[in-house]
């Protein structure tokens, strides 16, 4: 044991990591869609929208992730969109994530970008119905 948890471990929090980041990027397609949750009402925006179209990807892509189910494309898929959004909306207002508020694009997209790379972990539809093939190596 080299740390304060054993490495054999390791796969478990990666599956917890997963689900608690899925459904907070769940909630961020919620609220630009339906605009809830939010602190103050906000309305949602049109489904054939450029944002709708990210709403769509952000509830139906957040869920697979949170379920596990086809975790590295859709992974892979997340984290390009991220991107997209970090240089569309965000980098043209500054330099600096924290001053263009670009942050949270930043986090999910490398978050994903991990997930595209390691797999789902344990706790997940992908390694209940193709065991060792989604779990870290």
């Amino acid at each position: 044991m080299n740390g304060p948890l054993p490495a054999r471990w390791a796969p478990y929090p990666q599956s917890v990591l997963r689900i608690v980041v899925a459904f907070l990027y769940i909630c961020h397609g919620t609220q630009k869609l339906l605009g809830f949750p939010s602190a103050a009402p906000s309305p949602g925006v049109p489904i054939a929208s450029l944002l709708g179209l990210a709403s769509g990807l952000e509830i139906v892509g957040g869920t697979l992730l949170l379920l596990g189910l086809f975790t590295r494309p859709v992974a892979f898929l997340l984290s390009g969109e991220m991107a997209v959004a970090y240089f569309m909306v965000h980098a043209p207002r500054g330099f600096w994530p924290l001053v263009n508020r670009g942050e949270p694009a930043v986090f999910f997209c490398f978050v994903w970008l991990f997930f595209a790379a390691a797999g789902a972990g344990p706790w997940s539809l992908d390694a209940k119905w193709a065991p060792g093939r989604s779990r870290s190596r």
